[in-house]
C-alpha cells in the first residue's frame, strides 16, 4: 500500500476514533480543529500517501504534515484530522488503512464527522450507523438519516467498517452549502458532549466564527473543485 498510518504508539486503551476530512461546509475540520487547539490534544503520528497534494500546513510558523493523528487521554479519543480533500482514488486505500489501523489499536467504534447540505437551516445533526444496535446507541441524540448517500472519504470509511464487520457511525452536521461553517461544527461538538457526558466548550467557536470562516473559505473552495459534477442527490460528506 502506498498509504500508510505512522503512529509510533497509542496510550488510550480501547479508544474512540474520530475522522475528519474537508467536506461540506468543513464541518468535521472544523470540529476536529477545535478539539485540537481547545483540548491540546496529543500529536502522536501522521498518515501518509504518494497521492496526497504536495501541501504543508503551518500552525504558529511551525510546519504540520496534511494528515495528523492525535489523542486524547483525558476523554479516551483518537482523532485522524486532514488539512486537504482526499481525492476519489484515494479514498479506498485510505479507507482500508484507517480500519485495519483501528483494529490494531482496539478501537471501539469509528465516527466520521462531516456535513450535509438540506434546503433548510434548523441546525440539526443527523446519525447513520453500520448496524441497527450501533443506531440505536444515538437515536436519542441525532435526527436518523433514513434514505440518501454519503460521498467521499466518509463513506468510504463506512463502506470499509460495513465489509471487516467494524462499527462504524456518522455525524453530519446541518448546513446550507460549501461555506465553512462552525456553527454546524459546534452543533456536532454538542451531540458528542452529550453521547458520553463531555463538557467540551464551544463558545470560543461561535464567538470566533466569522474569523474561522475567513481562514477555512479557500480549503472550502479547494473542497468545492472535487465535488464539481457528482451526482446531484441531497449532500453529505
Amino acid at each position: 500500500m502506498d498509504t500508510k498510518v505512522l503512529v509510533d504508539s497509542v496510550d488510550v486503551r480501547n479508544p474512540i476514533l474520530f475522522t475528519s476530512f474537508p467536506g461540506i461546509g468543513l464541518v468535521g475540520t472544523i470540529a476536529s480543529t477545535h478539539f485540537i487547539t481547545e483540548l491540546n490534544l496529543d500529536w502522536i503520528g501522521v498518515i501518509e500517501s504518494k497521492d496526497l497534494p504536495p501541501i504543508a500546513t503551518l500552525m504558529d510558523g511551525i510546519i504540520l504534515p496534511p494528515i495528523r493523528v492525535y489523542q486524547s487521554m483525558d476523554f479516551g479519543f483518537v482523532l485522524i484530522h486532514s488539512d486537504v480533500p482526499i481525492l476519489p482514488h484515494v479514498a479506498y486505500e485510505m479507507s482500508e488503512e484507517i480500519v485495519n489501523w483501528a483494529m490494531e489499536i482496539d478501537a471501539r467504534r469509528i465516527y466520521s464527522l462531516a456535513g450535509v447540505t438540506t434546503f433548510e437551516d434548523k441546525r440539526r445533526v443527523f446519525g447513520v450507523a453500520t448496524s441497527k444496535e450501533l443506531l440505536e446507541e444515538i437515536r436519542g441524540y441525532v435526527e436518523i438519516f433514513k434514505s440518501g448517500t454519503i460521498s467521499g472519504i466518509a463513506g468510504s470509511i463506512l463502506n470499509e467498517c460495513v465489509a471487516r464487520k467494524f462499527p462504524g457511525l456518522a455525524l453530519l452536521g446541518e448546513t446550507l452549502g460549501f461555506n465553512p461553517d462552525p456553527r454546524a461544527a459546534a452543533e456536532v461538538i454538542n451531540v458528542l458532549n452529550r453521547i458520553f457526558g463531555w463538557e467540551i466548550g464551544v463558545e470560543k467557536l461561535i464567538k470566533e466564527a466569522e474569523l474561522i470562516e475567513a481562514q477555512m473559505q479557500k480549503l472550502a473552495e479547494q473542497t468545492k473543485m472535487h465535488e464539481v459534477g457528482k451526482e446531484k442527490l441531497p449532500m453529505y460528506g
